[in-house]
């Protein structure tokens, strides 16, 4: 048995060129358009093939090295799903593809393996060697696509998180950051990185945080705006919260909570007011 496995092995590898080149060659004309990974320069993706072929050939004689020979489907996986990420094919394409593979080695060596009268427990027994090959190609493949939608989807969050903390400059040395949704511990946090790295950038003297399109200030959240306010009067910064509904005003009064300590009006224009703005505003209408 491991004579007639270390054959078809070998007859593999010393035919990996042909094979590698015949399963392109087969590809039906929808999976053919759906693998932008065959707009390679075909030497390359010849030579890619190969590799694989050689493996298959290999893993059927792996004694001493069957560790080693698996780890060379797993690496040729990783790169196989990475280029396939790159050039955006689909995953059920890629995979279509690595499957493609056995069925080429099977049509090739078919009728030589019947001329040898191999016993059919040999084929089995080749199948069960290569198949578990090839699902951990895909195996790798899958996985791949699943780190690069996962980053892909990280970059999108970032930049979607960053658009849901405005900083809005409207005079010299004064800024407002809207709020709207929720606040948990990871958004305080980030409200507060961008407070601070703006207002050192825009150079500000007053900061109005305005809190109308929060949903709900309870306990956790009331002490993340306490945090983000001491944060800034630390970098010099004033800050003013706005906003307060009269329904969250009663529950927080409910709930015990204080922002006496913290600079408080009712809307962005008592803020401005406050601070000198709004009469600023109105000479220069009348100008």
């Amino acid at each position: 048995m491991k004579d007639e496995l270390r054959y078809i092995g070998e007859k593999i590898q010393k035919n990996k060129d042909i094979i590698a080149d015949s399963v392109l060659l087969n590809l039906d004309s929808k999976l053919n358009q759906e693998l932008l990974i065959l707009s390679l320069p075909k030497e390359q993706l010849s030579e890619f093939n190969a590799e694989l072929v050689f493996n298959i050939g290999a893993i059927l004689f792996a004694e001493d090295n069957e560790e080693e020979v698996k780890q060379n489907f797993l690496c040729w996986g990783a790169r196989a799903g990475k280029t396939a990420t790159e050039m955006n094919t689909s995953l059920t394409a890629t995979l279509q593809y690595v499957s493609s593979f056995r069925s080429v080695i099977w049509d090739i060596f078919m009728e030589e393996l019947e001329e040898r009268h191999f016993a059919p427990i040999t084929m089995l027994d080749v199948s069960k060697i290569i198949d578990p090959m090839l699902e951990l190609v895909s195996f790798e493949i899958g996985k791949q696509f699943e780190n690069h939608n996962t980053k892909m989807m990280n970059i999108a969050y970032s930049a979607l998180e960053e658009l849901s903390v405005p900083v809005v400059p409207i005079f010299e040395g004064l800024a407002v950051i809207p709020i709207v949704g929720d606040i948990d511990t990871h958004r305080a946090q980030l409200i507060m990185d961008t407070a601070l790295s703006q207002g050192n950038a825009l150079e500000l003297n007053h900061l109005v945080l305005d809190v109308s399109g929060v949903v709900m200030i309870d306990t956790m959240v009331a002490d993340q705006i306490y945090q983000i306010v001491q944060s800034l009067k630390i970098s010099g910064i004033e800050t003013i919260i706005t906003g307060i509904r009269p329904e969250i005003a009663q529950t927080m009064v409910s709930l015990g909570l204080d922002f006496k300590s913290l600079l408080t009006l009712s809307t962005l224009k008592n803020a401005l007011d406050y601070l000198g703005f709004g009469e600023l505003n109105k000479t220069s209408k009348k100008s």
